[in-house]
């Protein structure tokens, strides 16, 4: 069993994709966003975008809920933002069994997608300060890339050929 780490802005289709994903591996789901302290879906829900300092405490948090999965041998896709490389070492780090999925789009489609939500705390005034904050990943980190313009779906069926090539 793997764990599968889905990263990517705010409205790119972390949830819908993982979701989708997890039912397709027979693995369990994890929503990022839950491990959020109050405080920091409050900061977010004002408009204010997240410090690094705001960060690590949540990071930890699904750190060792996927050491967790890991020593069980539980299967899961975490849905998170990893939105920066150093973010990602803490969640993926030297853990063999965990793979990198970005989900890619244009800042319009991930706009009008945000926008549509109702009842979710991220305002699209924060998309841009997500978008500056993404250090997209680097070939040593094996991201599977895929582009969200795709029905997800089709996004899925992709993921799922590259993490079986992946396990060869």
């Amino acid at each position: 069993m793997s764990v599968v780490v889905m990263m990517g802005v705010s409205g790119i289709g972390k949830t819908t994709i993982g979701r989708r994903l997890a039912e397709a591996l027979g693995y369990g789901y994890a929503e990022g966003d839950s491990y959020h302290p109050v405080a920091n879906v409050e900061k977010m829900r004002s408009g204010t975008p997240l410090e690094d300092a705001d960060r690590w405490p949540w990071l930890a948090a699904m750190a060792a809920d996927i050491d967790r999965w890991l020593t069980d041998g539980t299967g899961m896709v975490l849905a998170c933002s990893a939105l920066k490389r150093a973010y990602r070492d803490v969640l993926i780090g030297a853990r063999s069994g965990v793979h990198l999925v970005q989900l890619t789009g244009e800042e319009s489609l991930i706009r009008s997608r945000i926008e549509a939500r109702r009842d979710h705390y991220m305002p699209p005034a924060l998309l841009l300060s997500q978008l500056a904050t993404l250090e997209p990943p680097t070939a040593d980190e094996r991201p599977i890339v895929v582009d969200v313009r795709s029905e997800p779906d089709i996004c899925v069926s992709a993921i799922c050929r590259s993490l079986n090539g992946a396990r060869r």
